[in-house]
């Protein structure tokens, strides 16, 4: 059974041909958003389905046109839409997660259990782990393999080697 996931969200225009900012959420954003792809997009109760006309990489996020926004107007319409779609088959040979992969993983370090994976938050600067640690305290974790050296989907869990002061709140 596969399972829909945002994939991004429309932020806001930019310029006046009907062009948007879009932040991506998803790791393949060069499938997702390729020219000719069609995109559900939720917006509060509205729905919009759109054919992307083009997109390019715009300081960590995209600037997408549709074929269905001619204009400023109609661009600006679109803010806060969230894009969804089903998500796309791993290759068994490549490493890679989804967010909702993630959160719920029990955390280890030096073979104790110090926590859970609460949430993943995704930006330009890499993708961050959202730890709730014993005592109800929260740690931010780079999703780097430096410090996210494993992690076991089967057995639920994800080992980390922070460096020092990391998980010092």
């Amino acid at each position: 059974m596969l399972m829909e996931l945002m994939i991004g969200r429309v932020i806001k225009a930019h310029g006046i041909r009907g062009e948007v900012v879009v932040d991506p959420t998803t790791d393949e954003p060069d499938i997702r958003y390729a020219p000719g792809t069609v995109l559900h997009g939720k917006q509060g109760k509205r729905e919009h389905t759109l054919t992307v006309a083009h997109a390019r990489p715009h300081q960590g996020r995209l600037l997408v046109t549709f074929d269905e926004v001619p204009d400023r107007t109609a661009a600006e319409s679109l803010r806060g839409t969230q894009f969804w779609a089903e998500q796309l088959d791993i290759d068994d040979d490549e490493e890679g997660f989804y967010d909702h992969d993630l959160t719920g993983l029990r955390v280890i370090h030096e073979g104790a259990e110090i926590g859970t994976v609460t949430g993943v938050m995704s930006g330009p600067a890499g993708t961050i782990l959202e730890v709730e640690l014993a005592g109800g305290k929260q740690a931010l974790v780079p999703f780097v393999f430096d410090i996210v050296p494993e992690v076991d989907l089967e057995a639920g869990t994800c080992t980390i080697t922070p460096p020092d002061g990391l998980l010092d709140i």
